[in-house]
């Protein structure tokens, strides 16, 4: 097996992977000095596979020490880099918000990963989404961010989902104000901007 270690931190994924792009997002929040590789997912590089034999995206790098897995590696960097915080730091708030994000993980974006590359009939799973969603406006419209004051990992995790759904007919922003909203503030942060590699910049827009 090829030694990969290197001396600083270098970021592995796709050009267009909502799991890739919110690990980006954190990075440009917490400013990390960081080196980032993107590959084609339909073929993935042979030295990827020797890192990551599941080709999980995206694959972080951090000298002697290889992870996968979006929320293990946002929580990793969150505890390497602690400032600006990205999550609460009492014990009751940081597993709630841990919760959050599985459900977050679980239900919506794995929703939305069948709808992209799974589904040979993607609507029954488009509607599914679209009602989970609009289901929860009181959650989007209760604070600024999403059950936040100040933004957290899990608006890094919902940004890439929202900004994909107009062009894929899901009219989450028509029918809920709230939503909307909640998503301009994202798409305006200097940090979402910078996550989008050019594939992902043409999958949304931000005029909505």
């Amino acid at each position: 097996m090829t030694n990969y270690h290197t001396s600083g931190m270098t970021l592995i994924s796709p050009n267009d992977c909502i799991w890739s792009q919110s690990t980006r997002m954190v990075i440009l929040e917490k400013q990390i000095p960081i080196e980032l590789k993107f590959y084609d997912a339909n073929n993935p590089p042979d030295y990827l596979l020797e890192l990551n034999p599941n080709a999980l995206s995206p694959t972080l790098i951090d000298k002697k020490l290889i992870l996968y897995h979006v929320t293990i590696i946002m929580e990793y960097l969150e505890e390497r880099f602690p400032q600006p915080a990205l999550n609460k730091m009492d014990p009751i708030s940081k597993a709630n918000n841990r919760m959050i994000i599985k459900r977050v993980s679980d239900d919506w974006c794995q929703l939305l990963e069948n709808i992209l590359y799974h589904c040979e009939k993607p609507e029954p799973s488009k509607k599914m989404l679209t009602e989970s969603l609009l289901s929860a406006i009181p959650l989007f419209r209760a604070k600024k961010y999403f059950l936040s004051d100040t933004f957290t990992l899990i608006d890094c995790l919902l940004a890439p989902l929202l900004w994909r759904l107009p062009k894929l007919g899901i009219p989450v922003f028509d029918q809920s104000a709230d939503i909307k909203n909640y998503a301009q503030r994202l798409f305006s942060r200097p940090s979402f901007k910078g996550s989008l590699s050019p594939k992902e910049l043409k999958l949304g827009d931000f005029t909505l």
